[in-house]
């Protein structure tokens, strides 16, 4: 007599026989082509499946009653943990060309010389390839070379169109990795075409949301339409090689960089000139109005970040402009004062108690996430707003933005001269603090007009002594 299987309820229509009393009867095995699968009622695995030996509905088995082999469904397996390994470069097989070894191309200023990203292409990272695989090896070899500088990686497109779940090795790459992913600027590159233009967009959303940086590169020879970067509103653009590369011979080329510059200036984006090769084309980069480069004229192709150069050099430009810009006076950098600065957020009686704490505060600077400008409080006015009939009560508890003015900046290698002018371009406001920034428009301070006031005068007064 067999017990039946826990997981098998009897039929209600089967007769049940009551066991005699005594030693129970041996249960008989099952034939000998079906030994390997254990007793009656047992289950073992056997690839996809569970095979079950089934004798019926009743208890007692005859010795020689068939055993009947049923299947079972097993639902799949549940998904495996990420595993870096599965990303990392393959091993090189002998008589085989191994996997390319990552490139780290230094993205770098060109007025101070200093790298201030750095981009990383490594194995898989192909404009027609869907996925995130170039992406995921290209934050693994940052890690391995233990990158400091923000990144700048390639990814397809369709990658960005997929939505949130083809991009999860990505995001769990960069927790592996303790990378944050303000970090990082994603290059989106590939064909544009195929890709669904609100899929594309809803995903650039995503990304910006956890917290990524959004760059489009190829603009110039990319299909890419242009007013999908005012719907996108990258934090860089990426001109063409091949723009950069043919833009100083060709002025029809050139024309069409300098407009691709002036759109991304109007839609808030940063311009990279990649493929620097000769002074020619930097000299063109400059005239372009382009600051950030990257080339082999800028850095070898066996740069390493963890070399420890992070200031490479710099091609002077030319005697000519060197002398105009010595009669510009030194940079604002060198009058840089500390700026009190909050939050965008922040009400208007926050500001109060910041301009009550310290009276030396001529100005409080409102910045977002990044420690990018969004509006300049000057003292006078905005406490005259506050001490006016029911001024407290009705700016308190409100945003302070509403009583801030649009912040004037300057790039902290601006001349005094040229500093000078933009201070003067609003008469009700000459004297408002400058606010100075850095390549990637962070708040590094402020310069008080009445500091370069002095300095012009005294670079007045040098040559009469």
């Amino acid at each position: 007599m067999s017990l039946p299987s826990p997981s098998a309820a009897p039929l209600a229509a089967t007769p049940q026989s009551v066991p005699a009393p005594g030693p129970a009867p041996a249960t008989p095995f099952p034939p000998a082509s079906a030994r390997e699968h254990g007793p009656a009622g047992t289950v073992r695995e056997h690839g996809p499946a569970n095979v079950v030996w089934e004798h019926g509905p009743a208890d007692v088995v005859p010795e020689h009653a068939p055993a009947t082999m049923v299947r079972r469904y097993t639902p799949a397996a549940a998904a495996q943990p990420y595993d870096p390994r599965a990303y990392a470069p393959a091993a090189p097989v002998p008589g085989f060309p191994g996997p390319a070894a990552p490139l780290f191309l230094p993205v770098v200023d060109l007025d101070t010389g200093g790298a201030v990203a750095i981009e990383v292409i490594a194995e898989g990272a192909s404009s027609g390839a869907p996925g995130v695989a170039g992406t995921v090896n290209g934050v693994l070899a940052a890690a391995r070379e233990e990158a400091l500088l923000p990144l700048v990686l390639p990814i397809s497109a369709a990658a960005v169109a997929g939505g949130s779940a083809g991009l999860a090795p990505l995001h769990e790459a960069m927790r592996m990795c303790n990378r944050r992913p303000r970090e990082v600027i994603l290059v989106i590159e590939g064909d544009h075409a195929p890709v669904e233009r609100t899929a594309l967009l809803s995903g650039i959303d995503g990304l910006r949301a956890v917290g990524y940086l959004i760059a489009f590169g190829g603009i110039g020879t990319a299909a890419l339409p242009l007013d999908l970067l005012a719907d996108a509103s990258p934090y860089v653009i990426a001109l063409s090689a091949d723009l950069v590369a043919r833009g100083p011979r060709d002025p029809r080329r050139g024309a069409l960089a300098e407009s691709l510059v002036r759109l991304a200036r109007g839609v808030g984006a940063h311009v990279l000139a990649p493929g620097v090769r000769d002074e020619a084309q930097l000299a063109a980069v400059r005239g372009w109005g382009i600051r950030l480069a990257q080339g082999p004229l800028l850095a070898p192709s066996d740069w390493r970040p963890s070399h420890g150069y992070n200031r490479v050099h710099v091609p002077l430009p030319v005697p000519e402009a060197a002398a105009v810009n010595a009669a510009l006076g030194p940079r604002v950098q060198e009058f840089l004062l500390p700026a009190v600065t909050l939050p965008a957020g922040s009400t208007a009686e926050e500001v109060v108690a910041v301009l009550s704490a310290e009276p030396s505060i001529t100005s409080v600077i409102l910045v977002d996430e990044y420690q990018r400008p969004q509006g300049s409080i000057d003292r006078s006015r905005f406490l005259l707003f506050m001490a006016g009939a029911y001024g407290h009560a009705l700016h308190a508890k409100k945003p302070a933005g509403r009583l801030a003015d649009p912040a004037k900046i300057v790039a902290k290698t601006t001349p005094v001269i040229a500093a000078m002018q933009v201070a003067g371009r609003d008469n009700a406001r000459v004297y408002d603090d400058l606010v100075v920034v850095d390549e990637v428009g962070r708040c590094m301070g402020v310069v008080r007009v009445g500091d370069l006031l002095r300095h012009a005068a005294d670079l007045q007064a040098q040559p009469a002594r």
